[in-house]
């Protein structure tokens, strides 16, 4: 259970959706979808509001081949990625784990202009999910192996957690979640139940720095072996 209520987040996703005005004209935008933590029960009460907003392109991008695909910060460091339609497209056919989570997500605000066209793609979510299975477990993989080699990466904007725990405990946590949602969905169950964590809290701990630096080594190399291992098997 998310520790921020559908009320507060919603509101947060009003003001995202606001921002994008700033950006675009209402006509160019289908929607703003939440992402993150909320979507997999792991907010807490650090937690902030990051979302993908998808826009419809220009005639001139049309013809020039021009995608958008660019990510905006709020003054309050939250993020908003501005995709065109057709990266979203793109990445749904590639089984893209980050951008698929958006078709499960409850909370979102859609241009009723273009509603029911957006809707179809959900009515599919789940044909689209499992249209591509290799390619979904390899990005399953991908975004693993991306969370344990940042594990100690000083991204300026977690060298706060890097000098206080020499590791960046959220990267780990990410890493955890992935097993866990591998595992899941390789024993059959739903891409939607297995986005929602069933340790919450302790995901939540380590996020919140629950282990020191030699056990994040060790567990994380641990983890990414695992992960391997299913990827290997899921392949043969």
């Amino acid at each position: 259970m998310n520790f921020h209520t559908d009320e507060w987040i919603m509101n947060r996703m009003w003001e995202h959706y606001n921002d994008a005005l700033t950006q675009y004209p209402e006509e160019r935008i289908v929607g703003v979808f939440y992402q993150g933590s909320g979507n997999y029960g792991l907010d807490y009460e650090d937690s902030d509001v990051d979302t993908k907003c998808v826009i419809v392109p220009t005639i001139k991008q049309l013809a020039n081949e021009e995608k958008t695909s660019k990510t905006y910060v709020r003054e309050n460091d939250e993020h908003i990625d501005f995709k065109d339609i057709r990266v979203m497209l793109e990445t749904f056919r590639k089984s893209n784990l980050n951008f698929l989570e958006i078709f499960y997500t409850k909370y979102y605000i859609i241009n009723p202009m273009y509603e029911a066209e957006w809707n179809k793609l959900v009515r599919a979510r789940d044909s689209i999910v499992n249209m591509n299975l290799p390619s979904l477990i390899k990005s399953m993989k991908g975004i693993a192996g991306e969370k344990f080699h940042a594990l100690e990466h000083r991204y300026p904007s977690r060298i706060e957690w890097l000098d206080k725990y020499l590791y960046d405990p959220k990267q780990l946590h990410h890493l955890f979640r992935i097993k866990e949602f591998m595992h899941r969905w390789l024993n059959g169950e739903s891409f939607e139940r297995c986005l929602v964590s069933i340790e919450p809290q302790w995901l939540i701990d380590v996020k919140k720095g629950k282990y020191n630096l030699d056990d994040a080594r060790r567990y994380g190399k641990a983890t990414m072996d695992f992960i391997e291992d299913m990827y290997k098997q899921y392949l043969e």
